[in-house]
């Protein structure tokens, strides 16, 4: 996904890649970005975090300064600033510094969004373990007790899933970086 989704920019020129891009509407962008954030917000992420994800993740090098940010979204510097301390702290973007540079870059990670679900294994497990300390403390025989038990056992099938849906995953793109250098879908030219 972060590979087919691009930055728009209506001068044609790429100041970040430093490249030529085919000219881009970039009020068409600037309504993706705001309702593909509004699409996150919808499913809980901070409002501010999701208008900056969304920024980082149209920009062709996945990267942008502070003040790159603040200037594509119109926002302040203090509210670029929580944006990516939250988005740091959900593990879906870093913070960079180039030798000999005063400007923090944020960029999102190669795999976003692999790297956050892989991330997610550690809350499972956490989950986990304090539902089946819940559950014990309850009564594994009373409602509350049982209810929370069963919350622990989705929260193991969970995990299962989750490594070995990131497998078949990881095979896929394996697969597809075979299937572009002409090796083919085994690895056999």
């Amino acid at each position: 996904m972060v590979r087919a989704v691009t930055e728009v920019t209506q001068k044609g020129s790429a100041r970040e890649s430093g490249g030529e891009e085919a000219a881009r509407d970039e009020e068409q962008v600037s309504q993706f970005v705001e309702r593909f954030a509004a699409d996150m917000t919808e499913a809980g992420m901070q409002r501010m975090g999701a208008r900056v994800f969304a920024a980082l993740l149209v920009s062709d090098p996945g990267r942008l300064t502070a003040a790159e940010i603040a200037e594509r979204l119109r926002i302040s510097p203090a509210a670029v600033s929580g944006a990516v301390r939250y988005l740091n702290q959900l593990n879906l973007i870093t913070r960079e510094r180039e030798p000999g540079s005063r400007r923090d870059h944020y960029r999102l990670y190669n795999e976003v969004w692999y790297e956050a679900v892989a991330h997610r294994d550690q809350f499972l497990t956490r989950w986990q373990n304090t539902m089946h300390e819940g559950a014990k403390i309850l009564g594994p025989h009373t409602p509350a007790g049982a209810r929370v038990a069963k919350t622990a056992e989705f929260y193991e099938f969970m995990q299962a899933e989750l490594i070995h849906m990131l497998a078949r995953w990881r095979a896929r793109e394996e697969s597809a970086r075979a299937e572009e250098r002409g090796a083919g879908p085994t690895g056999a030219p």
